[in-house]
């Protein structure tokens, strides 16, 4: 049986894809099969050839050291750096859930372990033209908890009690947070960490300073993030 998580984060721009590619490196550094999926990626790169390029993907693959074009491991890629439901409807290329759960239990069935991340906040909009989703959906139809990647800085406690709340009240379980771009030096940010789990009740499994190669986690914690899907 695989074993999933779901990462997001409190916001566009927070490091999510950076985090990822680290927790996918650190799974398989302890030689797990682990392996990772993107529902939907805006702001594609062109190629030469004409095709796009889901940057994303493709860094968090040669981050985990896994051989395997990056376009194999997203659904639905456009171009524009617009949220996805805008991108879709510019394009036609709307987003649904059947095509995402079908390439999810695909990919699920070459790994052990299996990352699946968001895109943009808790609160991303995938399709409001003729069929409502919201990230949320996806996060519930995949059958996944979540972690949610924060900053470490400024203005982290608000934006990080507000997306535990959302998750909460949406009947999404939050299995831990890390704060990307931490510096343990800092007063500021060791303030932020403490105040992040006194104010939410949920633990803070891992940090990472910025730019940093490797996430501070421990094995166990990591195990114990993933759940049977």
């Amino acid at each position: 049986m695989t074993k999933g998580i779901f990462v997001t984060a409190t916001g566009t721009d927070i490091g999510k894809t950076f985090i990822s590619g680290l927790l996918v490196k650190k799974m398989r550094d302890f030689g797990l099969n682990c392996g990772y999926f993107k529902p939907a990626l805006s702001g594609a790169e062109r190629a030469s050839d004409g095709s796009l390029v889901p940057g994303d993907a493709r860094f968090v693959l040669e981050t985990a050291g896994i051989k395997r074009n990056p376009t194999e491991v997203v659904s639905y890629i456009y171009e524009e750096a617009v949220s996805p439901h805008l991108a879709a409807e510019r394009t036609g290329n709307l987003i649904y859930l059947d095509k995402i759960k079908q390439d999810f239990n695909r990919i699920k069935q070459e790994y052990e372990y299996l990352l699946v991340e968001g895109c943009g906040g808790i609160v991303c909009p995938i399709n409001l033209s003729d069929k409502k989703l919201l990230l949320e959906d996806i996060i519930k139809g995949l059958n996944l908890d979540v972690i949610i990647v924060a900053d470490g800085g400024l203005g982290t406690i608000n934006s990080t009690v507000l997306t535990v709340e959302y998750a909460a009240h949406h009947g999404i379980n939050v299995r831990g947070i890390i704060l990307n771009n931490f510096d343990e030096n800092n007063f500021m940010h060791q303030d932020n960490l403490i105040q992040t789990e006194n104010l939410t009740g949920i633990k803070v499994i891992g940090t990472a300073e910025k730019h940093a190669k490797d996430l501070k986690i421990e094995k166990d914690t990591l195990l114990s993030i993933f759940k049977e899907i």
